[in-house]
């Protein structure tokens, strides 16, 4: 497994059990998360604001499936699945990873 791959399966294990410290531990402290907000997601910026959008985010019911994880360099793209009562949604995220963190998550949904 490369590195980057690595650094977001870290993440993404702190994501799947909603563990908001570990998921800001496993970031950059210049860290950002675009989410699927309309029009356009948010762009958050910064440990503090990562934070707040997390915390958000696991606040709502639903459940977040990985489907496929790869690698491209420092870049990894995840699709998932995120799941509620009623319905789903389909989308990928792109990670950029530095120093065995993630610095960057984009997040794009189908629809």
């Amino acid at each position: 497994m490369s590195a980057a791959l690595d650094a977001v399966a870290r993440f993404n294990a702190a994501f799947e059990h909603r563990d908001v410290d570990a998921v800001m531990a496993a970031m950059t402290d210049d860290c950002v998360f675009e989410d699927t907000a309309p029009p356009d997601g948010t762009r958050n910026v910064g440990q503090d604001t990562v934070r707040a959008a997390w915390e958000k985010l696991f606040s709502a019911p639903g459940t977040f499936t990985t489907e496929e994880v790869f690698a491209a360099g420092d870049r990894v793209v995840a699709r998932w699945r995120y799941g509620w009562d009623g319905g789903h949604v389909r989308g990928v995220d792109v990670f950029t990873v530095r120093d065995g963190l993630v610095a960057e998550k984009l997040a794009y949904v189908k629809g």
